[in-house]
């Protein structure tokens, strides 16, 4: 009878360790009931023939690109389109750096440039191993002044690849040098970091992944892991460190949790291409769509 007794005691006691704590519990619930949302998508202008790459500067203006016509454009906070930039290069992504400076991904022209905030221009890098760049899609600065940047082959006069492959590279701090910090990828496409400079996300448009790294002090990459099954086009974060995806093919915004898992969508009439958070107080989502440029309010902040 006390061995009974006993071995119900015990069993009682690895099922009650093995229920998730009220606290466990809580944390679920949390992030399956943010309230992310705030209001409905609306369309701020049109009649582009491809947007990408939208930033916010330090005011939350955002500047984005128009690929095929080969322009950059701002979206002002006082809800008007601004010009910032004709022969742009093919530019595609953008991104500003702590000291101000937009940063470009000029695809046309296989290189990575950079305009300071009295517009004065510069090219950062242009080739590696002597050879130019395939076309630069996206990029991220880290807090040290290195720049990641991602280098596909998309469609365009010339379909061999510039490079031995589609890769990711890190241009050093200095910004004088340039190494490859990631090769067995298949077509690299979004790239992003966390604000603490620890882990780097990017995603694959062919193997339609997303994958999560470790940054090392160097600037290369460690401990590669899966965290979505799903590619993505570009990427943002906001300050819970939820990851909104623009997934490869869909007419919707993913975002998910920093765990990887899919908190919501928000659906958008076109397909989206990239994302960014902007306005003056960084809570509006801001969402490049084909022929458009989009906007939803949340509840949330991105991250600057």
């Amino acid at each position: 009878m006390m061995k009974n007794i006993t071995g119900l005691f015990l069993l009682l006691i690895l099922l009650a360790c093995n229920q998730p704590s009220d606290k466990s519990k809580a944390n679920d619930k949390s992030a399956k009931d943010q309230n992310i949302i705030a209001g409905k998508v609306e369309q701020l202008a049109n009649g582009f023939g491809f947007t990408e790459g939208p930033a916010a500067d330090s005011l939350g203006h955002v500047y984005f690109t128009d690929i095929p016509n080969d322009q950059i454009l701002i979206w002002r906070t006082e809800n008007k389109l601004d010009t910032f930039r004709l022969k742009s290069g093919n530019a595609n992504g953008l991104y500003f750096d702590d000291q101000g400076k937009l940063l470009v991904c000029e695809g046309g022209k296989g290189r990575i440039a950079a305009y300071s905030p009295d517009g004065n221009y510069q090219v950062l890098v242009s080739s590696y191993q002597s050879n130019r760049f395939n076309q630069p899609n996206d990029l991220w600065p880290d807090k040290r002044g290195g720049i990641y940047f991602t280098d596909p082959k998309y469609a365009g006069e010339n379909p061999e690849l510039d490079q031995d492959g589609e890769h990711v590279y890190y241009i050093q701090p200095d910004r004088s040098n340039v190494i490859r910090v990631e090769d067995e990828l298949k077509k690299p496409n979004g790239i992003l970091g966390t604000p603490n400079g620890k882990k780097l996300y990017i995603t694959d448009t062919s193997l339609e992944k997303t994958f999560v790294y470790n940054i090392k002090s160097n600037g290369n990459l460690s401990n590669k892991e899966l965290l979505i099954d799903k590619g993505s086009d570009g990427m943002t974060l906001d300050k819970n460190g939820n990851l909104y995806l623009t997934t490869v093919g869909n007419s919707h915004v993913d975002v998910y949790s920093p765990k990887g898992q899919l908190l919501t969508s928000i659906e958008v009439p076109e397909v989206p291409s990239n994302v960014c958070f902007g306005g003056k107080d960084r809570s509006q989502l801001y969402i490049t769509a084909r022929t458009s440029i989009y906007r939803i309010d949340t509840n949330v902040q991105g991250v600057d």
